[in-house]
């Protein structure tokens, strides 16, 4: 069972919390993870899969494949899920499904952004004490594993103590106190004297949250502790910005933290968005440099690991990842969304199509021409019509079915835009018209076993 007393916790941050961040705090020191926040909706039309791969328990999101949470052995038990919601009844959906995955389930109840102020969430519920006790006690009555809440200071210590006091008789294990208000911002100073005043007088571990600005160092970490009378410490932007700020023997070089975690982001197969857009929380003001701005120009997971000579590291483990099985990506049909949705109507015989099983990775076409300008090309030289491109969409999914000189190819795998589909449907045609190798295409790591 999760303990809060004397942790030092890496806070749930957007974007930030994904598996590789959370997995090098707790390399650097950190005791505890939360994920970013993840809305209840969102979570609960996603399906758990042991990812054979990456050796990782996935939860995807069936309406277009991509991971909602994604989570492994060496977080085990100290790996809190934190939770967008404002319905007592989808939140113990959720926690039910992810009860035996995690550590722990947190309510957010101080995300002051807009989004989640109209949806109710994060501090809209501070302002419905009862809703948000529901929430929690619906939790504590029905979970295995401890459940706790993190909430922003209210104008008052005396306001505060009054909704914290009516949160801890939910049941929770702990609660973290950001020290701002809910119009405050990370430029207005923290309230330690209000988390301390609140810490004195409940009984559960306060978690204190808010002090990046007083922590440089990992010795400034115990004296936060200390100014708010808490139990443990979340830090947020100081570990977004290095994240071996939970190291005892001390901070390391920036570049050194950068090339740790691009290890980790190949390892588990991150996006490139997500994975650069922690990089350049890392580099901050240095993203206006010469090194900078070719970073900001990376579109794959490739071209940024070049940039910190990791380019072979990230090839060689690429194409391991794609003998094994398309680069640790998951399959979605239609017909497996919850509920079974729409299937191609009869008018989309595809009886009389070239169809191959295969999928477009743009990663892998750094330094090669895509497969529609090869295909647009070779019409051209050899005087045919350029062809045309008719893309079916069911949800979030989509496939094309291209007709060509007469011929119509598609691929059976769904991908996740309009753009990809065509180009998947672009390497059928490539390959029927013997313009590709089944060997090209297996290099590519596009023919799906």
């Amino acid at each position: 069972m999760l303990i809060y007393e004397n942790k030092l916790v890496l806070a749930p941050m957007v974007r930030i919390g994904t598996l590789p961040m959370r997995i090098l705090a707790l390399r650097y020191g950190a005791d505890i993870v939360y994920s970013e926040e993840l809305i209840d909706w969102k979570f609960l039309r996603s399906r758990r899969k042991y990812n054979e791969i990456l050796k990782t328990i996935d939860y995807i999101d069936q309406t277009d494949g991509t991971i909602v949470f994604r989570t492994n052995e060496e977080e085990h038990g100290k790996v809190v899920l934190q939770l967008g919601t404002c319905d007592s009844e989808r939140a113990l959906k959720v926690a039910k499904m992810i009860e035996n995955d995690v550590a722990g389930i947190d309510i957010n109840m101080g995300c002051p952004k807009e989004f989640s102020i109209k949806g109710g969430m994060g501090v809209a519920l501070l302002e419905q004490p009862d809703k948000a006790f529901k929430i929690l006690n619906t939790l504590v009555k029905n979970l295995s594993i401890p459940v706790t809440c993190k909430i922003r200071i209210l104008d008052t210590p005396e306001a505060t103590l009054r909704l914290v006091e009516k949160l801890v008789s939910s049941g929770i294990r702990a609660i973290t106190i950001h020290g701002r208000t809910r119009h405050e911002r990370p430029q207005h100073p923290v309230n330690t004297d209000t988390i301390k005043y609140v810490a004195s007088r409940i009984s559960i571990p306060v978690i204190a949250n808010g002090g990046s600005k007083e922590i440089e160092k990992y010795s400034d970490i115990f004296k936060f502790k200390e100014m708010t009378g808490s139990s443990s410490v979340m830090i947020a932007r100081a570990a977004e910005w290095n994240c071996s700020i939970f190291r005892k023997e001390g901070l390391l070089p920036m570049d050194t933290v950068i090339t740790e975690y691009l290890k980790l982001a190949v390892d588990f197969d991150n996006s490139p968005s997500n994975t650069k857009y922690c990089v350049q929380n890392v580099l901050r003001e240095l993203q206006d440099t010469p090194r900078g701005r070719k970073f900001l120009d990376c579109q794959t997971l490739e071209q940024i690991c070049a940039i910190w000579e990791l380019n072979d590291y990230c090839r060689e483990k690429q194409k391991l990842y794609q003998t094994l099985g398309i680069s640790g990506r998951w399959q979605v049909n239609p017909d497996e969304l919850q509920p079974p949705n729409k299937r191609f109507k009869p008018e989309d015989d595809l009886t009389e199509v070239e169809e191959m099983k295969v999928c477009f990775i743009r990663a892998n076409y750094t330094h090669l021409t895509l497969p529609k300008t090869e295909l647009h090309s070779w019409a051209g030289k050899n005087g045919y019509k350029l062809p045309i491109y008719e893309t079916k969409q069911v949800e979030k999914l989509f496939r094309t079915l291209l007709t060509f000189n007469g011929k119509k190819y598609t691929s059976s795998f769904w991908e996740k835009n309009k753009k990809f589909a065509e180009q998947g449907a672009a390497l059928v045609c490539l390959y029927n018209l013997g313009l590709k190798t089944k060997e090209d295409l297996v290099a590519l790591g596009s023919v799906i076993k």
